[in-house]
């Protein structure tokens, strides 16, 4: 029983993580700011239209961390714990989004809308960046230490400490890792800007979009598809149930995907569904473009996500010693504590239904400067 809750909250969390990747197309379309608008009316439609979705993402990070420290809580003390240098910047510059969009329509506002809009401006480059660096580093771990038996230290109960002094910084050097987050940039922006050809009544700032979209969007293909070529080169960590033994694996990340399967058709599935997306983009011929795009992202990142943990592997390798990784065996919470976690989960589709809810009545009209002028609009 334990095995299969071990497993079936790890793709609950990585639903979770797909699902916010998809998300930050809040974040992409921010960086649409000061390249593809031209005066102040159009600042505030793209500001706004992003304005009715950004508490999705926020609360989204927040939940994927929450359920990260409920099902697997050394994961979330050694990384959350130690890398937190990492994770207060990933913090600091979603914390400035909050603000933005709460001040830069204020009238007489302390900073003024042009630096509330380059914080948005950062949120959306830096914040999406460290987030998939973050990310990668569930395929090339850290520099920790983990030593279960020190819980019983009276004056040292530390579990888990970082080894070097950058704690968590030091993951932004790795390649991989950076590779990573360009590429969550690339599909956030990516996906912001087929957000605002959907929902932004505007034909300049439409048109303009247009042309952006095709920068960005083969970019993204072309990046994704690198990583992938490196991810499944990659020597990863394999773990043994039984003993906890845990050794180095050529092509690891490959041969989950082909020993189970499934993983590789829902990967296949995205990546149909974002070129689809895209093409169908370019020919302007369907509104339905980010939906589709949207819906292959989340996909691939899912698979890859399950990859990461599933088939016996570490998820989490110490770089200081691979004896000491992180496995769904060894940093899992009790069976109890997932079981009953697990009836709580039940309600998800609820919460799934009422989310799609708001966003069909959010998004029901294209938004245009004539909506941002009525007396009763709420403007960001």
């Amino acid at each position: 029983m334990l095995y299969f809750l071990q497993h079936y909250w790890w793709m609950v969390v990585s639903l979770l993580g797909a699902l916010l990747v998809f998300l930050m197309f809040v974040q992409g379309g921010q960086t649409l700011l000061f390249l593809t608008t031209r005066n102040e009316d159009e600042k505030s439609i793209l500001v706004n239209t992003f304005g009715h979705k950004w508490e999705l993402t926020f609360t989204t990070l927040v939940t994927f961390g929450g359920a990260l420290f409920a099902s697997f809580p050394l994961y979330y003390s050694t990384s959350f714990g130690g890398a937190y240098w990492l994770w207060i910047t990933i913090l600091f510059l979603f914390v400035i989004q909050a603000v933005s969009y709460e001040y830069r329509g204020k009238a007489g506002n302390l900073l003024g809308a042009r630096t509330y809009e380059m914080f948005l401006f950062l949120n959306g480059m830096a914040g999406t960046i460290l987030l998939g660096v973050a990310v990668g580093t569930f395929f090339t771990g850290g520099e920790f230490i983990m030593n279960k038996n020190s819980i019983t230290e009276i004056l040292n109960p530390t579990i888990s400490y970082w080894a070097n002094s950058a704690h968590g910084l030091d993951a932004v050097t790795i390649p991989f890792n950076l590779g990573m987050g360009i590429v969550v940039f690339l599909a956030a922006r990516t996906l912001g800007t087929l957000y605002v050809i959907m929902q932004v009544d505007s034909p300049e700032l439409v048109s303009r979009c247009r042309k952006q979209v095709k920068i960005t969007a083969p970019a993204f293909v072309a990046g994704f598809l690198l990583l992938l070529a490196a991810l499944f080169t990659m020597t990863g960590y394999s773990v043994e149930p039984a003993t906890g033994i845990v050794s180095p694996v050529k092509f690891k990340y490959f041969l989950n995907m082909t020993t189970l399967v499934w993983p590789l058709i829902i990967l296949i599935a995205g990546l149909i569904l974002v070129l689809t997306g895209i093409v169908k983009s370019f020919t302007g011929k369907s509104k339905f473009s980010f939906y589709a795009t949207g819906a292959g992202v989340f996909l691939a990142v899912w698979s890859l996500l399950i990859c990461a943990a599933f088939n016996n592997t570490a998820f989490f390798v110490s770089k200081v010693d691979p004896r000491m990784s992180l496995t769904l065996y060894n940093s899992s919470s009790s069976e109890f504590t997932l079981k009953v976690m697990a009836y709580a989960s039940l309600l998800l589709p609820f919460v799934a239904g009422y989310i799609i809810y708001v966003w069909r009545a959010l998004t029901k009209s294209r938004i245009n400067q004539d909506d941002l002028n009525k007396p009763d609009a709420h403007k960001y």
